[in-house]
């Protein structure tokens, strides 16, 4: 289990595991964004590697920093930043904001895939496509989220801890909630804390492994 560190990708990890341990086979439960931080569980040989899949449709639980007032073409600070003008009078406060959650986003719900996403259109991955100027087509797809609920309420910046089903977007879950506000969301920081039944307590740095 790796404590996953802002910059670094999924892959990353998994290259640093390899060269680690001298096995060409290894592979992760789950895709971290390069802003992501986190619990990553990687799997090491033939045989672990083949119980991934268990992982892949896990539960997982994520603690998310979202500002509202913007929009970016990524969902999140990685993409291009836009204001969004909304009334600033308009009351947005806890209270209000959990009234929102509590009636669209909990439960199976319909969720659209962010474009700058490692998901395959064609056999290409669909952020590559767009960051070459491509256009792309998703599909939006049924999630289901389990608790979304507020940790810490600094208005225009909100934590939220998030449990949900397997292939769920929080990058799109924040934005679409910004969207059902008026006002605009993206994601400023997101950490993975739990992975099916792995936590997050249990992991360790990249770097403490390879010293």
């Amino acid at each position: 289990m790796i404590d996953k560190e802002k910059g670094f990708t999924s892959f990353d990890v998994v290259r640093g595991v390899r060269q680690l341990c001298g096995v060409k086979k290894v592979g992760h439960g789950g895709t971290l964004d390069p802003l992501a931080t986190g619990l990553l569980v990687v799997a090491v040989g033939r045989s672990s590697t083949k119980k991934l899949h268990t992982l892949l449709k896990s539960d997982k639980e994520y603690e998310v920093v979202a500002e509202f007032g913007y929009i970016s073409d990524s969902y999140d600070a990685d993409g291009h930043l836009t204001r969004v003008k909304y009334d600033e009078s308009a009351t947005f406060n806890k209270k209000n904001i959990e009234k929102i959650i509590s009636k669209n986003f909990i439960g199976e719900i319909e969720q659209m895939p962010p474009k700058y996403s490692a998901l395959k259109v064609k056999g290409r991955r669909a952020c590559d496509i767009v960051r070459a100027g491509g256009k792309v087509e998703l599909k939006s797809r049924k999630i289901r989220i389990d608790s979304f609920e507020i940790m810490d309420f600094q208005w225009p910046e909100v934590r939220f801890r998030v449990k949900c089903g397997s292939g769920t977007y929080i990058r799109s879950l924040i934005h679409d909630l910004g969207q059902s506000l008026g006002c605009g969301a993206y994601v400023k920081e997101l950490r993975r804390t739990k992975v099916g039944e792995y936590v997050v307590e249990d992991a360790v740095k990249l770097e403490e492994i390879l010293c």
